[in-house]
């Protein structure tokens, strides 16, 4: 697994990575909340270990942030305190476990294995119609074997597309699907990013325009 360590006292940071090193795991340390939110930016991780008193950005907010970006990540928080209105306090801000210091090493690294299980989803089915093959996994989309490079809203259009087996898609569902709730509904977006995805796939179309409905896949 892949996971990041956010804490102050670096001696315990470090005590704490070696050990999950050895159980083959990759692990980044960082030792305060702001920190901890760079490295979320640049990197996926499978499990958060962090202390909630940190410096810079407390453990707190980098455990709402990362529960507005509803990051897959699960979070075991860390705390010297121990009272029960506490860990519940942590639990509510969106961590998965709660961990009370001092802790050992065994139930810690127990509980980041558990957390981790969780952090894994089934792999996504591959999509595959028209020639067109399309990877949610590993974001990855090819068409007659030449691998085709798609921005984030181009990748998910294309998702819900395949997904369709050949039914059409209102542009108000690729709305809903692809874009957030603050788009405007009004603008070209779902056809600026329809033309955008033809010309990267190439000839012949594949993309087809349903008059008065909306698009699917010859």
């Amino acid at each position: 697994m892949r996971i990041l360590v956010v804490e102050d006292e670096q001696l315990l940071a470090e005590t704490v990575a070696q050990g999950l090193r050895r159980d083959a795991h990759a692990v980044d340390v960082v030792h305060d909340g702001g920190a901890a939110l760079e490295r979320l930016d640049v990197n996926d991780y499978d499990v958060v270990v962090l202390d909630r008193d940190l410096p810079v950005v407390h453990g707190d907010d980098v455990c709402r942030e990362l529960t507005r970006r509803e990051s897959a990540a699960r979070v075991l928080m860390l705390t010297a305190a121990a009272d029960i209105d506490d860990r519940v306090a942590g639990l509510a801000l969106g961590a998965d476990d709660y961990l009370p210091k001092p802790f050992a090493f065994r139930e810690l690294a127990a509980r980041v294995a558990a957390l981790g299980r969780r952090a894994r989803p089934a792999a996504p089915p591959v999509l595959e119609r028209a020639g067109i093959r399309l990877d949610p996994h590993r974001r990855e989309v090819y068409r007659d074997g030449r691998y085709v490079p798609l921005s984030r809203k181009e990748f998910a259009v294309l998702a819900e597309l395949l997904r369709a087996e050949g039914a059409a898609v209102s542009a108000e569902q690729l709305l809903e699907k692809a874009w957030d709730e603050h788009a405007d509904p009004f603008t070209h977006t779902v056809r600026m990013t329809i033309l955008k995805l033809r010309r990267k796939l190439g000839d012949p179309a594949v993309v087809l325009t349903e008059p008065g409905v909306g698009y699917r896949i010859a």
